[in-house]
Parts: structure tokens; C-alpha cells; sequence
């Protein structure tokens, strides 16, 4: 009888272990994002569309590490930055998780690049163009803060929700340009300084993800 009592106690044991192995909640997580990003524009805030995508590292059941990429394709001439946008992201997620769904916290230093973020006035030392715009790659840090919301309809699939505000660094920097002498109508090289600044953007991001 002692034998039999035994045996039953070692099953049960090995089937509860084997089902907590089945719900621990997967370590790695990707997943394919759409972005929308408040730009700032000349006279007001242009919505831009974007795309990419995530690893998350589960450390546990609140606390993860990850990093995430972002393309914004359409090339904004009338934004403060212009051309296209780049991000790039690398940091931390923090909450509570439930059956669910889950909420938490994010920080995410990183880097955003605009492919015409910066122009200098050059000479082109034609009489009927005198002057032309070089514009040229500006990359700055970039911080991505805010809140998270996930939904888990199954054991392998996420749908996640980030609403935040995105930070953009610029340093200062000279603005290459020219002048024209009053007295002898010559052009000549001038050099404007552009003061540091901070811009905070509005940045929703929708996403499906699969853990494994």
C-alpha cells in the first residue's frame, strides 16, 4: 500500500511539474510594429506613418529587456528635420502581468537619424544661381518613455499597445551660410550658431508578437 501511495505522490509531483513548465511565461519575444509619430513641421505637427519591429527578453514576469527599430519612409520636406526618419531603441520594460493582459513602464534611450535633418547655404559661384541648400545626414539621441498595454490571447501570441513621448536631443551646431556685402555686393562665408534643443514627440506603436 505504501508502494502504491508512493508511486501516486511521484506522478502527481511530475505532473504538476511538467504543467508549471508549460505556463512559465516564454523568455524571447518578436514581433512586427506600425509606428505613428507627432513630426515637428514649420508651422504645426505633422502626423508620419511608420514600421518595424522588436525583441523583447522576458527576464521574468514583470521585468524585460528590449530593443526595437523604426522606418519612416515618407520624406517630409516640410518638417523642422527633413527626409526620411530612422529610430532605434534599446532599454527596459517594467509592470505587472496578469492572465491576460498586462501594463507596464518602458525606457528606451536610443539614436534618431534624419536623411536630410540639416542644410548649409553654399556659393555656387553661378551668376544666374548664386547659392544652393546642401542638406546632409543629422543622427541625435533619442529617448522613447511612456506606457505599455498587452493582451495575450493565447500562450504564444501578444498584441501590445505603446503610447509615449519620444525625446529628440539636438546639440548645438554652426549653420554654414552666406552674406552679401552692402558695399561691394560680394558674397562671402558666414557662419549662424543654431542653440541646443529638446523636442518632445507623441509616438503610438501597435504590434503582434510571437514568444517562444
Amino acid at each position: 500500500m505504501k508502494r502504491i501511495v508512493f508511486v501516486v505522490v511521484v506522478i502527481c509531483l511530475i505532473q504538476l511539474q511538467a504543467l508549471a513548465q508549460s505556463e512559465e511565461l516564454p523568455k524571447f519575444e518578436v514581433a512586427a510594429e506600425f509606428t505613428t509619430l507627432e513630426r515637428e513641421g514649420f508651422s504645426q505637427r505633422r502626423t508620419e506613418p511608420g514600421f518595424g519591429g522588436r525583441l523583447t527578453y522576458n527576464l521574468n514576469e514583470k521585468f524585460a529587456i528590449e530593443g526595437a527599430g523604426y522606418f519612416f519612409p515618407k520624406r517630409c520636406f516640410q518638417c523642422r528635420n527633413a527626409g526620411n526618419m530612422t529610430q532605434g531603441f534599446a532599454g527596459v520594460k517594467y509592470g505587472k502581468r496578469f492572465e491576460k493582459w498586462g501594463i507596464f513602464a518602458k525606457a528606451r534611450p536610443g539614436v534618431v537619424s534624419f536623411s536630410q535633418g540639416t542644410f548649409d547655404v553654399v556659393p555656387t559661384g553661378s551668376p544666374f544661381i548664386p547659392i544652393e541648400l546642401e542638406f546632409n545626414r543629422l543622427t541625435t539621441f533619442a529617448m522613447d518613455v511612456g506606457g505599455v498595454v498587452e493582451f495575450y490571447p493565447s500562450k504564444r501570441i501578444v498584441t501590445r499597445f505603446d503610447f509615449g513621448d519620444t525625446i529628440f536631443h539636438f546639440k548645438r551646431r554652426n549653420l554654414n551660410t552666406i552674406a552679401l556685402d552692402p558695399v561691394t555686393n560680394a558674397i562671402t562665408p558666414s557662419i549662424i550658431p543654431l542653440p541646443a534643443r529638446t523636442s518632445n514627440n507623441f509616438q503610438f506603436i501597435t504590434s503582434v508578437g510571437y514568444r517562444f
